[in-house]
């Protein structure tokens, strides 16, 4: 692989996040909803046990502070509601609400409308996310010691 390659892969993928986000810029302010606190929704899978806090921090590459603000706005909104980990009490899980879940369908279905994306076929799609899955995984594994442990916490 050369770097121009490269280059112009990760210049095409930003490319692609920068025109997708233009586009439900609209849908999003119709909402009332900022990139973050749309992305934020789309990490909470209502399919799925509430997450916590913690877990989604991990999912949205934020920290705590960072996560808390954007809570706080989504439940100021009504769409999210923090309760203790049934599990845990000393955790909090975040859940979406009615309107949290009517929202986040809304702002899914909008950005696959929306997307560039949306104009490749099926099959060239499936060999896309392949790729990028490779690509995710290879950064995954760098995280992971060579018996295949997540790495731990330092003492």
């Amino acid at each position: 692989m050369t770097r121009s390659t490269l280059e112009a892969v990760v210049a095409a993928n930003h490319e692609l996040f920068m025109r997708t986000g233009d586009r439900i810029e609209a849908v999003l302010a119709e909402h009332g909803l900022t990139p973050a606190t749309a992305q934020a929704l789309w990490a909470i899978d209502p399919d799925q046990a509430p997450p916590s806090m913690k877990t989604l921090a991990g999912r949205l590459y934020c920290n705590a502070p960072n996560l808390s603000f954007v809570m706080n706005q989504l439940t100021d909104r009504g769409l999210v509601e923090r309760t203790a980990d049934p599990a845990d009490r000393r955790s909090r899980v975040v859940a979406l609400t009615d309107d949290g879940r009517r929202v986040r369908e809304a702002v899914i279905e909008a950005t696959l409308a929306l997307t560039p994306f949306a104009r490749l076929g099926d099959e060239e799609l499936r060999k896309l996310v392949e790729l990028l899955g490779k690509a995710l995984a290879s950064e995954e594994e760098k995280a992971q010691d060579p018996a295949g442990r997540p790495p731990t916490a330092p003492s």
